[in-house]
């Protein structure tokens, strides 16, 4: 669930923007409990106000934030490493990029600055 970027609302109980992909997941995570001898159920619904519904957004919007921040302060940093060392960052960052992407939902200037904070490390490597 965590790999999906889910809002924690309650014990056991998160949100994910209404989407076939975030669907098609849910609905593979249920079988698979019910495979292992659980049970499990989707549950569709609605933020009972807009601002029920921007917080749940602000939360998500918030922790990938984060995140992408984590991405680009460790771009810049790795800047300075010896070539070696950057190109293991460089490719991990470029995946670790790849792996929040599938859980924002809601795109921000965050995800832009860590974008070019990488395209900034390759650059370096390239004029290297």
């Amino acid at each position: 669930m965590k790999r999906l970027g889910v809002a924690h609302l309650a014990d056991g109980l998160v949100a994910l923007p209404m989407d076939p992909r975030t669907r098609e997941h849910l609905e593979w995570i249920a079988d698979e409990v019910v495979d292992g001898g659980g049970s499990a159920s989707l549950w569709i619904a609605a933020p009972a106000s807009i601002r029920d519904e921007q917080s749940i957004v602000d939360a998500m919007t918030t922790t990938v934030a984060g995140q992408y921040e984590a991405v680009a302060t460790e771009a810049d940093a790795a800047r300075e490493a010896p070539d070696p060392a950057r190109r293991r960052i460089l490719a991990r960052l470029r995946r670790e990029l790849r792996r929040i992407r599938q859980r924002d939902y809601f795109p921000s200037v965050a995800r832009d600055r860590a974008v070019r904070a990488v395209e900034r490390l390759a650059a370096v490597l390239e004029s290297a």
